[in-house]
């Protein structure tokens, strides 16, 4: 494995935080949440994959904790939510579109930055794709709904996987520029994702009845 030590900066890890962040605070006007119920959904969806990358999977102080950037972007995220929720019951698909954009921002900026920890690139794969994922997943634990990426549906943690593969394999395979693969691969995320909901590429529940021919 060639050693990767370049981390993406740390715009990558806001940006996924602010994205993810206004889809909590969405989830919590669409059931009538007050403003605390709405800030605590957004931090948990912006900052809960984050959480999961540092403090189980690299074993160090998360930074949401010691960067004061994490909770400005919170915080931005409950701004611009609040005065979009319009918008966001008017477009239901907006939503899925912003959440769409932050999974693959996510699972690059956990996978590189496990690669830059020493990490092997199988197990940066696995914390980049927990990265992306982990947020979305509190979300719907935190609103009582069975959580998206545990049932059958549009293609998300595929497209998830697929991104965040190309990312990993792209550097540590060829050593192609960390930006350039992470911005590939980000598109690639997003491209899947958007394909999958405008289209309704969709999995298959294990054991579902076959249609007669």
């Amino acid at each position: 494995m060639a050693g990767v030590t370049f981390l993406l900066p740390i715009w990558f890890d806001l940006a996924a935080v602010f994205l993810f962040a206004l889809t909590g605070v969405w989830a919590a006007t669409t059931r009538g949440h007050d403003v605390v119920g709405a800030f605590v959904l957004a931090f948990v969806t912006g900052v809960g994959g984050g959480l999961l990358r540092d403090g189980i999977f690299l074993q160090e102080i998360p930074a949401v904790m010691h960067d004061a950037r994490f909770i400005y972007a919170v915080g931005a995220a409950l701004a611009l939510g609040i005065l979009a929720q319009r918008a966001a019951k008017r477009f239901e698909t907006l939503i899925a579109y912003v959440d769409a954009a932050a999974i693959g921002v996510y699972a690059v900026y956990g996978a590189n930055k496990s690669l830059v920890a020493g990490v092997p690139a199988e197990a940066a794969l696995l914390v980049g794709l927990c990265n992306a994922v982990g947020g979305g997943l509190l979300r719907d634990v935190l609103v009582r709904e069975e959580p998206l990426l545990l049932k059958p549906g549009q293609l998300y943690v595929v497209a998830t996987l697929a991104g965040c593969a190309a990312f990993v394999f792209a550097i540590d395979r060829y050593g192609v520029d960390v930006e350039k693969a992470a911005y590939a691969a980000i598109v690639l995320t997003l491209t899947l994702r958007v394909l999958a909901i405008r289209f309704n590429w969709r999995t298959t529940a294990l054991g579902a009845p076959r249609r007669p021919v």
